[in-house]
């Protein structure tokens, strides 16, 4: 099996092949689009056949996808010290071979067809900029403390000025948020979250179904990816009509000393 950055001479394969199952690949496709300065993608071939390919993106985020042989050798080209490393369900063993995980996840993509999804909303949403980005990082840090524990609200301007996102304010204060980029291969709800203390309201269904309704008409399917563990948020994406469509092994780990 021959493992080769992606370049003139196997692009056309490349594309070919995610064209077949592009929500599989959604981050291969968006990646290389919006930042290819960071994105460098590898494939695993036998012959002119893809069994396998790896993202990189800002050398910390790695994305598999393959058979379990080409999951290995690829693999084997990665060196992080540190990595955010998404991969198939199958393929674990192979991955702790060389990480050893701090955060384990099943992850789940759920999706709705453009006709299928049931807008609920319930509540009063506004339409958020660079000038909450404090707000918002103060959400996320409270809402998973675990994955987004460190996030900024530096982190969180470019996206508030790049893409859509949603608020809920309660109480003179930001409670609830969600964002979604509008993609020509369909648009992926990246983030929602809901302070602790105003939880159980139906504020994410809100959110969730006013996103749905817009990516409804620019940009369908509706995609988002969610903990598999996480049962309330499973439970208000599939009010909206999302059901599910693949799941992944979701690791933030780091290499093992040898």
């Amino acid at each position: 099996m021959k493992i080769t950055p992606l370049n003139d001479e196997n692009k056309e394969t490349f594309w070919n092949h995610i064209n077949q199952d592009p929500l599989n690949y959604y981050f291969f496709i968006l990646d290389l689009k919006e930042q290819p300065e960071k994105t460098k993608i590898y494939l695993a071939q036998e012959g002119s056949k893809i069994q396998g390919l790896m993202l990189i993106y800002d050398d910390r985020i790695v994305q598999l996808r393959g058979d379990r042989q080409a999951v290995e050798k690829l693999v084997e080209k990665v060196n992080f010290e540190q990595i955010e490393l998404q991969a198939p369900t199958d393929c674990e063993d192979i991955v702790i071979k060389k990480y050893t995980p701090k955060l384990r996840y099943d992850l789940l993509l759920m999706k709705i067809d453009k006709g299928e999804e049931d807008i609920q909303i319930s509540h009063e949403t506004q339409r958020l900029g660079p000038k909450d980005a404090e707000q918002v990082a103060r959400i996320m840090r409270r809402a998973d403390p675990a994955w987004w524990g460190d996030v900024k609200a530096e982190d969180r301007k470019e996206s508030l000025e790049t893409t859509y996102w949603l608020g809920i304010k309660q109480d003179g204060k930001l409670v609830a948020v969600g964002n979604t980029r509008f993609e020509p291969v369909g648009s992926n709800i990246g983030i929602i979250a809901t302070d602790e203390k105003y939880r159980n309201r139906g504020y994410a269904t809100t959110i969730v179904s006013k996103l749905v309704r817009e990516i409804m008409k620019k940009s369908p399917p509706a995609l988002i990816h969610v903990l598999k563990h996480n049962a309330p948020a499973v439970r208000a994406y599939s009010k909206v009509g999302y059901k599910p469509f693949k799941q992944y092994l979701l690791l933030r780990a780091a290499k093992k000393i040898t």
